[in-house]
């Protein structure tokens, strides 16, 4: 199909004619950021947006999400369409108006605009419903930021809450550079690496640095640790599915000229296919194990899971490819030529259902996009420019794949 369907043809314009209404509540938003799983005041404000919308409204129990299910006119399959709300523990220097009013917290991802979007693609398939066979699971997520806050959601239910599996999700997440206001840009297969750390204690014995010798040196053990999974990176893993290793924090003793007990390293680690997820904890663990072990050292090592690798389904990835060319425009859609290295919790609902995860640039009005300040930056400016288009890609994409059936 090349051109845009009856129910999908007019959802840009309608979605601009709402875009006074949204931008007024992502800045309201943006004044309360609030941090993982509890966001009291975020709901509420996104509770009162949903009325008057016919939705059945559900909020969490273990988090404050809030999960809404729009019901079509005639029976059918369910999607899911997912925006998060949490922000981040930043300082905001970006000069904007409405900026954060709580000391210390920032809406430096745009997930702000996530909630503001699907609150206008609610709106839009509300107007639609006497069209919609099936029914649409709209998820406002908590705890993106490292708090698992998917997997919550999933426990409690929401890949069910229309009463039945949802066959496809979908989600967008705006950037404040890279790419101009208004251009979406995705890959099939992994589109984002999951993220997993890693904390070291390696111990030794204590001694005075002039006699290396009567002690158990752990500073030298732990640099060359530091060093070893750096080659374990580029000898045990094919390098075109690469594994990214990088010790963020090497701490040890407290004087020159003594040799302590102790030596910590903290690393995060990248992976850009399940496979290589699955086996990177015990090969770069044998690695710190055993290098502690040529030294006569000992090694404590405490690997933590992080989010999954982000995998869009190729079918559903075209669906998003396509319908941006004939919602959006016929140039808004760029290919991604490689995922993105920064990890996101909406692959544990990608692990279960099929469907596509995009991104739709926010860059400010005459800012280079090449030097605009990323996300999670302090300095980081989005686009209200970006709701509309975010709101009328999420209604295409569920509609779409509802009149499939």
């Amino acid at each position: 199909m090349t051109e845009p369907t009856d129910l999908t043809s007019s959802l840009l314009a309608e979605a601009r004619a709402l875009a006074p209404e949204l931008a007024a509540l992502r800045h309201d938003l943006h004044r309360i950021p609030e941090l993982g799983l509890d966001l009291p005041l975020t709901q509420a404000r996104l509770l009162e947006a949903l009325e008057g919308l016919g939705l059945e409204v559900t909020t969490g129990t273990g988090l404050s999400s809030v999960t809404a299910v729009l019901r079509g006119a005639r029976p059918g399959p369910a999607v899911l369409l997912r925006g998060d709300m949490d922000a981040l523990p930043v300082t905001e220097d970006s000069g904007e108006a409405f900026t954060s009013e709580h000391e210390g917290l920032m809406h430096a991802c745009g997930h702000d605009l996530h909630v503001a979007g699907l609150v206008g693609a609610a709106r839009l398939l509300a107007s639609r419903r006497e069209d919609i066979a099936g029914a649409v699971v709209l998820m406002f997520q908590p705890g993106e930021e490292g708090q698992h806050g998917a997997r919550v959601m999933i426990d409690e239910g929401v890949l069910d809450a229309a009463g039945e599996r949802v066959v496809a999700a979908y989600g967008v997440h705006v950037i404040s550079s890279l790419v101009p206001t208004g251009a979406v840009t995705g890959r099939p297969g992994t589109a984002m690496a999951a993220a997993d750390q890693m904390y070291v204690r390696v111990h030794g014995r204590g001694g005075h640095g002039s006699t290396p010798h009567l002690a158990a040196d752990p500073v030298t053990a732990a640099a060359e640790i530091v060093l070893a999974l750096q080659t374990a990176v580029t000898r045990q893993f094919d390098a075109h599915d690469p594994v990214v290793v990088s010790v963020g924090r090497l701490a040890a003793g407290t004087i020159d000229n003594v040799i302590p007990e102790t030596a910590e390293l903290d690393a995060t680690i990248r992976t850009f296919s399940p496979e290589h997820h699955a086996v990177v904890p015990e090969r770069l663990t044998r690695v710190v194990e055993h290098v502690a072990a040529a030294h006569g050292l000992t090694a404590e090592v405490d690997y933590v899971r992080g989010y999954p690798v982000t995998v869009n389904d190729a079918d559903e990835l075209e669906r998003a490819a396509r319908l941006t060319r004939t919602v959006i425009g016929p140039d808004a859609w760029l290919p991604a030529p490689r995922p993105v290295s920064g990890a996101e919790d909406f692959s544990y609902v990608l692990e279960q259902v099929p469907g596509a995860y995009v991104f739709v640039g926010a860059t400010p009005a005459g800012v280079d996009p090449a030097t605009a300040p990323y996300n999670h930056a302090a300095q980081a400016r989005f686009d209200d420019d970006a709701l509309p288009v975010s709101a009328a890609l999420l209604a295409a994409l569920a509609l779409d794949r509802l009149a499939e059936g």
